[in-house]
């Protein structure tokens, strides 16, 4: 039938595709800055608007500031290296030959 085709045929074929789609996704949500900023109250704020308000006009503390960019970079990094797999066999079916 139709859905057993969708589903053996279409789905596995487009799997790298929503696998990258759903991680620039969520990576443009985890780094947006000024929508949080503008929309949020500062008793309540986003990891990104945290880190700027670690900064002051006289004295930053950069150990501070850094290790909260490490943390904020850790579940990128997870999900590329997770999402990974799925990226080479997307590289690897546009590259196969004949």
């Amino acid at each position: 039938t139709m859905i057993s085709t969708f589903w053996h045929v279409a789905i596995p074929a487009a799997r790298p595709a929503m696998a990258i789609l759903g991680l620039f996704t969520f990576m443009t949500a985890w780094t947006d800055f000024l929508w949080p900023l503008l929309v949020l109250d500062a008793g309540n704020p986003t990891l990104q608007t945290a880190l700027s308000q670690l900064q002051s006009a006289r004295y930053v503390d950069y150990s501070v500031v850094l290790a909260g960019a490490v943390l904020a970079t850790l579940p990128l990094l997870v999900l590329f290296a997770l999402a990974g797999k799925q990226l080479i066999s997307g590289i690897m079916q546009g590259a196969v030959k004949g």
